[in-house]
């Protein structure tokens, strides 16, 4: 340990304390580290890294912008309206249909966006409401609507995978993959706790009225939107579209289903549009920018192998320590940015994870998982405060109704975490 990264750590902590943004909280933790720090071998040598090989000019990271426009798109149009509604006619007949509904059109929707915020600013409200109209507690309402969202950055496409696959230097394409199954676990799981709820507090069924032939009218007019995901996914698994341009193709047909299809979306939406996807892309990139030089200073320092030696001294049993990265990264998903968590975080447990023979891939899908359940982990976890926000149920209901929901997160968790082959089987098999 030496002054200036003593400085370091203490400036990050108090500003961590002090409630400020993250992403400024590391720049100034970041500056004082350079100002302190003798000669200027470590600034000349992260400039040289942060124009040649590094994040800034990974092709992937324009992905991200694109999969904000695409939601962006999704929420302002009727998409989201239509897509919940045929969710509705598929599962709403069952006990507590409205709950069932909730995790289905989170699955749906998250094959569009990649983003857990965006589930919640695009379906959370409308669920909530719906819900509640039909006599579920506000509590449960709100739970699911959070625990659902998680949903989003594990089934493809996915944010927080393109962050770390640039960190860790593995493929986009595997990751998604590797998101499908667990995506749908985490689905599965959640609606058998909403069964298991709904029978105990008698929660209502849903009746709809419709015809086969309705229903085939509906799905076709649904289509357009539903078809976001598997064009996503066709074009990158058959090699017609990198990833990146997976991101642009969402973003284009988004704009073409609101505009021309379903005619939802007008110029004065259109502009509004626009500048939220830049505010966003801004506040991305930000954090990104306050992310790099961060990260390179504990890369610098050695820090990475410092962990490595000592988690090694602790345990060469890679089992173990899987449980401790789970842990350790709950704990960061509950207080951190996703953005933050992977791309100062994830370097530094990347040598010891490859030292065990732990496949990145399957890591990968398990630390994006942790981060998620951590954003609807009390008391600190973001989507609970943003749930309460916008449906003005108190944030006390909430966490009582999310944390048997948390529980049963982690029992999918702890599968994906020592059942490797639920990651690994699409990747493999592609």
């Amino acid at each position: 340990m030496n002054l200036p990264l003593i400085v370091f750590i203490i400036l990050f902590v108090v500003g961590f304390v002090i409630k400020l943004p993250i992403g400024i909280g590391m720049m100034v933790a970041s500056i004082a580290y350079f100002i302190l720090k003798p000669g200027n071998a470590a600034s000349i040598d992260l400039v040289a890294n942060l124009f040649s090989s590094q994040i800034y000019v990974q092709y992937v990271m324009i992905a991200i912008p694109m999969f904000i426009f695409s939601a962006n798109i999704m929420n302002s149009g009727k998409v989201t309206e239509k897509l919940f509604y045929w969710a509705q006619t598929i599962v709403g007949r069952w006990k507590g249909g409205l709950g069932h509904v909730n995790v289905l059109a989170s699955l749906i929707f998250s094959g569009m966006t990649g983003a857990a915020n965006a589930d919640v600013a695009g379906l959370g409200m409308m669920e909530i409401e719906t819900m509640r109209e039909s006599g579920y507690d506000d509590g449960f309402s709100c739970a699911i609507t959070a625990a659902s969202a998680t949903i989003g950055p594990i089934f493809p496409p996915s944010i927080p995978m393109v962050l770390y696959a640039t960190t860790a230097g593995v493929s986009v394409g595997s990751l998604f993959l590797g998101g499908i199954l667990p995506g749908l676990l985490l689905a599965v799981a959640l609606m058998a706790y909403v069964a298991f709820i709904a029978k105990k507090r008698n929660y209502p069924s849903e009746r709809i009225e419709i015809t086969l032939l309705g229903w085939l009218s509906l799905t076709v007019r649904s289509l357009p939107a539903l078809l976001v995901p598997v064009i996503l996914l066709t074009g990158i698994y058959t090699g017609i579209v990198t990833a990146t341009e997976a991101g642009a193709l969402a973003g284009v047909w988004a704009l073409f289903v609101s505009i021309f299809l379903y005619k939802s979306l007008g110029w004065a939406e259109l502009k509004k549009i626009l500048a939220n996807s830049a505010k966003m892309t801004g506040i991305t990139a930000l954090l990104l920018g306050a992310a790099f030089p961060f990260s390179y200073i504990i890369t610098y320092e050695k820090i990475p192998f410092l962990v490595s030696q000592l988690l090694l001294d602790f345990t060469t049993n890679k089992y173990l320590f899987l449980f401790v990265i789970n842990i350790a990264f709950l704990i960061l998903g509950c207080f951190c940015n996703a953005i933050v968590v992977v791309v100062v975080f994830v370097p530094i447990i990347i040598p010891t994870a490859q030292s065990l023979g732990i496949d990145l891939v399957h890591l990968g899908v398990v630390i994006v998982l942790n981060i998620m359940i951590g954003l609807s982990t009390p008391p600190y976890g973001g989507l609970l405060f943003v749930i309460s926000a916008i449906s003005g149920v108190s944030l006390l209901k909430v966490i009582k109704e999310i944390l048997p929901m948390v529980a049963v997160m982690l029992i999918v968790l702890f599968l994906i975490t020592y059942i490797p082959d639920i990651v690994l089987l699409l990747p493999n098999q592609f």
